[in-house]
Order: C-alpha cells, then structure tokens, then sequence
C-alpha cells in the first residue's frame, strides 16, 4: 500500500469509530506515541502499550460526539484532525476537544504518532 492508500484506510477507520481495528491493521509493533502532556501514557512504546492507552481514553471519557477530518499526507506523514464533544469522568465537566494527530509511516507500517492539542 502506498502512504496516501494507508492513510485513507486508516482516517476511514477511525471515521467509522473502528479506532482499535485501526491501530491492529496499521500499527507497527513498535509503534512509538507521543501525547502533548505530562503523566504515565505521555509516551507509549509498542502497538499493545497504545492499545491499552486507547481503552484507557474510552473507559474515562463519555463520548456525545465528534469527527474525524483528513488524511493529509505529505511524504511519508499524515495528518488527521479530531474534534470530540466529551465529558472527562474525572472531572464531569463537558468539553469540546481539538486535536492533531501526525503520523509517520515506514515499511507500509504507522511507526509513530504525535498528537497537538
């Protein structure tokens, strides 16, 4: 598959909620992901360690809606755009959530991904 073939299917994915089937078809196995905040999944190493972040999101957010925009690729990077209407369970207090993920792609794999917010 080529970068651009990758990205759609993997954007597609995500635009039908499918995040976990995602990552397992796309994902390297040692996937590197950074957040673009401080604590214990700032950074995740290994396709299973940014699966169980991923879980970890959906258990502790209620989702009451949102979407997903792109990819845009350039070289062998995408960009996906997310914007969430959410309620953190931690703080009960709903919130409009924007997002960047870029992600880089080697060997037909995603091998790392970086989120802006």
């Amino acid at each position: 598959m080529t970068i651009t073939e990758i990205a759609k299917d993997f954007t597609e994915l995500l635009k039908q909620g499918d995040h976990e089937r995602a990552g397992e078809k796309h994902n390297a196995d040692d996937i590197v992901s950074y957040e673009a905040m401080e604590g214990p999944k700032a950074i995740c190493r290994g396709k299973e360690d940014v699966k169980q972040k991923g879980q970890w999101w959906q258990e502790n957010h209620e989702v009451h809606g949102g979407s997903v925009e792109g990819p845009y690729v350039n070289g062998d990077q995408f960009a996906v755009r997310f914007k969430f209407d959410i309620t953190p369970k931690a703080t009960g207090e709903r919130v409009t959530m924007d997002e960047v993920g870029l992600y880089t792609v080697k060997d037909g794999k995603i091998t790392e991904e970086r989120f802006y917010y």
